[in-house]
């Protein structure tokens, strides 16, 4: 059992042989994480090693937990799971944790957990003001002004919000946040997820298409991975019809962006707003030409405050296990035996 070395402060956290326990950081976090976890355990910094291979190699059977930031780099796949035989936790900075094999984790006894709740509202407060922004063309009368072109004839008028019904991709607990602060605004909300809900004060649809065909906005806010890749494709934008507005604020993964591109230069849908992309953070050329369409770099919990929270749990994940304590947010496939 590890034992926290000082009792009631923030001393390192000790194995049985009185060492460090030792965290593995794959890539670079924020400097909160990496601070607080030289504190409390031995960090390995796996991105600052000539051959990360044959680091793992050497030091993997001492690893027992890992610290990730998700992307390419932070990727937790099987192999490098696998190669870490005393491995317990993945604490993940983010709600998305598709670039865990949680599965696989989950097999061998290894909790995996995220950071869920804290990010819920800055992300739903994103999500309504991508919206807004893509169907008022607010950035685009921003440059119309800057431009100079006011002085020479008002901004062309805009689609709306009002009367619109809203379709939600995702009914988890941002998605819900998105729909309660829709119905502030006085539009029809319906949703389409895995399962219904009961309870929910929204139309639920168990056929995604046959939602999109009914509604002329689709708000993006379910989980990345296999079982979502390409989920909104050709056929549901088309489905969605040619007022429609596509929402992401999700994975860049769950929409098919070259049929999405195609669908834009075509007059199939009216407009996107988009915060996540197929190959982050290299956005295809065809959709920053487009003046119909709103580009995020990826910023939906982007917030000093939020980010921070979230930094946080990453730590908090990691010490709550180690001190002999259950994680505290372990998700699905991976439920903490304590």
């Amino acid at each position: 059992m590890a034992q926290d070395a000082t009792t009631g402060s923030a001393g390192p956290i000790l194995d049985n042989s009185g060492n460090a326990i030792e965290i593995l950081m794959p890539r670079p976090m924020a400097a909160t994480v990496i601070e607080q976890l030289d504190r409390r355990f031995t960090l390995h910094r796996l991105w600052e090693a000539d051959d990360a291979d044959a680091f793992v190699a050497e030091h993997g059977t001492r690893i027992r937990g890992v610290a990730t930031g998700g992307g390419t780099s932070g990727r937790i796949d099987k192999a490098l799971i696998d190669a870490l035989p005393g491995l317990e936790i993945v604490s993940s900075f983010g709600v998305g944790y598709d670039h865990v094999d949680a599965a696989h984790a989950g097999s061998k006894g290894i909790v995996v957990t995220n950071t869920p709740d804290v990010l819920t509202d800055e992300v739903a407060d994103l999500a309504l003001g991508l919206l807004l922004a893509t169907l008022r063309k607010l950035p685009q009368a921003d440059r119309y002004l800057r431009e100079g072109r006011w002085l020479e004839k008002p901004f062309p008028l805009s689609p709306t919000l009002r009367e619109r019904t809203i379709g939600i991709l995702g009914y988890g607990r941002i998605g819900k946040a998105i729909a309660k602060r829709l119905d502030a605004f006085g539009v029809t909300v319906v949703y389409h997820g895995r399962r219904e809900q009961p309870g929910s004060p929204h139309r639920y649809y168990a056929d995604l298409e046959a939602m999109a065909r009914d509604v002329d906005t689709l708000v993006v806010i379910t989980p990345g991975g296999q079982g979502t890749e390409k989920l909104v494709d050709k056929r549901i934008l088309e489905a969605l019809g040619p007022e429609g507005v596509l929402i992401n604020v999700a994975r860049g993964s769950v929409v098919d962006e070259a049929a999405l591109i195609e669908a834009l230069r075509g007059g199939t849908i009216l407009s996107a707003g988009l915060d996540v992309f197929e190959k982050e953070p290299q956005v295809p050329q065809a959709l920053i030409d487009m003046e119909h369409v709103v580009l995020l770099p990826h910023v939906g919990s982007a917030s000093v405050h939020t980010r921070n929270a979230m930094a946080q749990l990453v730590v908090d994940n990691l010490v709550a296990w180690f001190t002999g304590k259950a994680p505290l947010t372990p998700v699905a496939e991976t439920p903490s035996p304590r």
